[in-house]
């Protein structure tokens, strides 16, 4: 497979002609406009509404035979009177992506747990332990990251029970996720950033709980597996974190029972348009979309298909939410210049020659595709050379490789094929409707047919297969496929701390409030 920026058709003839929707995609920005000239045919704007989010919140302006898409400034900074806050041992600054200067607030752990509130670990991703709070004033995630602190050293039973501590990391080592996270956080699929906080000091009775639980619960369903994070037993005053607060995606797919064949087309469905989106507006990889970084909601009812036709979007009610841009690629054409963010995985090359998960054979599939520039499956031994030199030099995951999109498409859908728990004759007829699309996703598919280059692929596959229609990506509401998120807390801070010297508003400022669309 080539590794260009060509798109490639794919496939053996359809049965009937195909719209050709494969023309490449626009290189647009979020925030500036898009002219499309002579349009003719509804077809053509596909692309259109994939580059642009919610279409319902564009000024159209005609002139003459083009139409112009003016998208809104989201990225308006607040009004509000920035102030130095102390708080505890000092005053702590840091640059946030679009306010620099702001001041970070510092929190002790009572702070964002007290008693009366509820908190679950839920997940450990890339540098991160992930917690969900809930109080009165709704739920969120927490992602904390350990920054470079003192902690208690283990004692002789955490050592013996093999407690290996996650390294901690500075600030810098984070910029690039939460760059990421404010680039994407416009466009549906993708979580909802609300603030990020300081918080220092030792632990309380309810975290230490929620961590023992579960760790517990993970060495029932894997007995030889490690604990990576620290006890929070072992915090000392001095223990600093950066906590980033989320919106609450919901439940993650591996914890999600699938009941029904239209939550499966749902969720698949969803998580190709997301990425296809942000592909488009980003030159977005994720690069460890596994069942852990994939979160599912119930946001409206379930609806029946009562007609014969071959949609097959948009009955469940579920929306997602796609987390955990740790090990990501982006980039964002500025004014100023394009500026990049990509991690660098040959960092670590433990991460390929890994087999403790089924995922880790889609690390290796990846960095086989940047080795060989097709699609194969180099063994573990392959992966033991850093930097090792590929089709055009050595291995490099600052470019842009939308096929990596491709290989955790295809480890979703056969995810969500093994642990479907409905009616078997259901599952029969997804896997027949699907067959041909499944045939270019397949990355041990025969070399002679042909793969999808990226989600966008998909995205038009799914639309010229009926299963997916403009009006839906455009947005209608008359056929019910959209909905406001119906609780605007979802994206607001939980956490109110009031001390003598700072109003409730300073204490709930964040960098952005956004109001939400997503796809059910």
């Amino acid at each position: 497979m080539s590794r260009t920026a060509t798109v490639r058709r794919y496939g053996k003839a359809a049965r009937k002609p195909r719209v050709d929707l494969f023309a490449e995609l626009p290189k647009s920005s979020p925030i500036k406009s898009v002219a499309i000239t002579d349009v003719e045919d509804p077809v053509d704007l596909i692309t259109e509404q994939l580059t642009n989010v919610r279409l319902e919140d564009v000024q159209v302006e005609r002139q003459e035979h083009s139409i112009v898409l003016v998208t809104p400034d989201v990225t308006a900074k607040s009004e509000e009177t920035k102030q130095q806050e102390q708080q505890l041992d000092g005053q702590l600054d840091v640059e946030d992506g679009d306010e620099a200067d702001e001041t970070l607030r510092l929190l002790t752990w009572s702070d964002l747990c007290p008693p009366g509130d509820k908190i679950q670990k839920i997940a450990e991703a890339s540098f991160a332990e992930v917690y969900r709070v809930s109080n009165e004033r709704g739920t969120s995630i927490l992602k904390v990251i350990r920054l470079d602190s003192p902690i208690k050293p283990k004692t002789k039973q955490q050592e013996k029970s093999g407690l290996v501590d996650e390294e901690p990391h500075t600030e810098n080592d984070l910029q690039g996720e939460l760059l990421i996270s404010e680039w994407l956080a416009d466009i549906p699929g993708f979580v909802v950033y609300k603030e990020r906080y300081f918080v220092m000091g030792k632990t309380t009775k309810g975290l230490l709980e929620t961590h023992q639980t579960f760790h517990r619960k993970l060495k029932r369903q894997d007995p030889d597996r490690l604990q990576f994070y620290p006890s929070p037993s072992r915090y000392l005053d001095g223990t600093k974190f950066l906590v980033v607060e989320l919106g609450d995606a919901g439940k993650a797919l591996e914890d999600f029972p699938l009941s029904s064949i239209s939550q499966v087309w749902d969720i698949f469905l969803l998580v190709a348009i997301a990425l296809a989106r942000a592909e488009d507006q980003f030159k977005f990889e994720h690069r460890d979309l596994h069942e852990g970084n994939l979160c599912i909601r119930q946001v409206g009812e379930p609806r029946t298909k009562t007609d014969d036709s071959s949609v097959r979007f948009g009955f469940s009610g579920l929306d997602i939410t796609i987390l955990d841009y740790g090990l990501s690629r982006a980039e964002n054409d500025e004014s100023e210049g394009v500026q990049s963010v990509a991690f660098d995985l040959e960092k670590d090359l433990g991460i390929f020659t890994s087999t403790h998960a089924p995922q880790c054979k889609v690390y290796r599939q990846m960095r086989s595709f940047l080795l060989k520039g097709d699609r194969v499956h180099l063994p573990s031994e392959s992966h033991c050379k850093p930097y090792d030199d590929g089709p055009d030099g050595p291995i490099s995951w600052s470019e842009h490789h939308p096929y990596t999109n491709i290989l955790w498409l295809a480890y979703i859908y056969s995810y969500l094929s093994r642990h479907f728990q409905g009616e078997k004759r259901a599952l029969t007829h997804f896997k027949k409707v699907t067959k041909e699309l499944w045939s270019h996703l397949d990355p041990d598919a025969p070399l002679d047919i042909l793969s999808f280059s990226s989600a966008t692929d998909v995205v038009r596959y799914a639309v010229e297969a009926g299963w997916l229609t403009e009006a839906q990506l455009a947005g209608d509401r008359d056929i019910g496929q959209f909905a406001e998120v119906p609780d605007e807390s979802h994206n607001e801070s939980i956490f109110e701390v009031q001390t003598a010297d700072r109003s409730e508003a300073d204490l709930r400022r964040s960098p952005r409030r956004r109001t939400r669309r997503v796809l059910y």
